[in-house]
């Protein structure tokens, strides 16, 4: 084993959290707007509260593409977190490479509740060219009977994807559910992560809890631990009783109870996705 990767199984990365407050001017188009504060030096205290190494922050929808507010929080810790952007279809070349300057290793598409999906092969074809030749990752939020339409296009680009929170499945399907089917079959690719995280955002506390026991054989079997990875979902949002960091931190322990394949997801798997080493 390599010093680089003796480094990275060592690590253990949340790969999913959010920070905003109140004050942020909010986009006009969304789906839920916070009533509380969550700042970085917060999140800061539950990654060294639960031994967590490194973080990677994802730009809120609420917030559009307007990621300053995540960027100054990379700014103040650099070697300890990441960041994932929105960006428009018209996002300039100085832009981006000011935000992988800043710390941005990807693009975020969230999707879920009915929003229009992106003209992949129009208006975002050439920002996606400009995200590959990067080398940075797209990450997809939106319920799994869409995604094939979203993965097919954004693969044959040969872009690194991540789907978040398990797939987001029909509840009531859980893993007969096509879409999660098809997400399993892409497994071959070698293209496409999957994040084990939010497992309450696919049927409530208790049916995402059957649904995860459920999901984990079948992606440790189709996808492998190395496309497969662990994000916190702090603050939470719209489900914070549900649970809480350390909540969610036992919940991965139970699910993945041997140490090798945890220290595969959080570390291996997280480090080089998202540039830690």
């Amino acid at each position: 084993m390599t010093l680089a990767a003796d480094s990275a199984r060592s690590m253990r990365i949340d790969t999913h959290a959010h920070v905003f407050t109140r004050g942020l001017p909010m986009a006009d188009a969304r789906r839920y707007t916070p009533n509380y504060d969550v700042t970085v030096e917060e999140y800061i205290a539950r990654l060294d509260a639960n031994g967590m190494s490194h973080g990677v922050l994802v730009q809120p929808s609420f917030l559009g593409a307007d990621n300053s507010y995540m960027l100054a929080a990379l700014a103040r810790y650099p070697q300890r977190l990441r960041g994932i952007a929105m960006v428009d279809a018209d996002v300039s070349d100085e832009e981006l490479l000011r935000l992988q300057a800043a710390g941005v290793r990807g693009i975020r598409f969230n999707l879920v509740g009915g929003a229009d999906l992106p003209d992949l092969e129009g208006a975002w074809r050439a920002t996606l060219k400009r995200v590959a030749r990067l080398g940075w990752q797209v990450e997809i939020h939106r319920e799994a009977r869409d995604l094939q339409r979203l993965l097919e296009p954004l693969m044959a680009m040969g872009l690194n994807i991540v789907v978040d929170h398990f797939g987001r499945v029909d509840a009531a399907l859980g893993i007969d559910d096509p879409g999660f089917r098809y997400l399993l079959s892409t497994g071959a690719s070698q293209r496409v992560w999957v994040k084990l995280s939010a497992a309450y955002r696919n049927g409530g506390s208790e049916g995402g809890k059957k649904f995860a026991r459920e999901a984990w054989p079948l992606l440790r079997e189709h996808m492998g631990t190395a496309r497969l990875l662990w994000g916190s979902d702090w603050p939470h949002t719209q489900h914070e009783s549900m649970t809480s960091y350390a909540d969610a931190w036992q919940q991965f322990v139970s699910l993945v109870p041997g140490e090798d394949e945890r220290c595969a997801i959080t570390g291996e798997s997280s480090a080089r996705l998202f540039g830690f080493v």
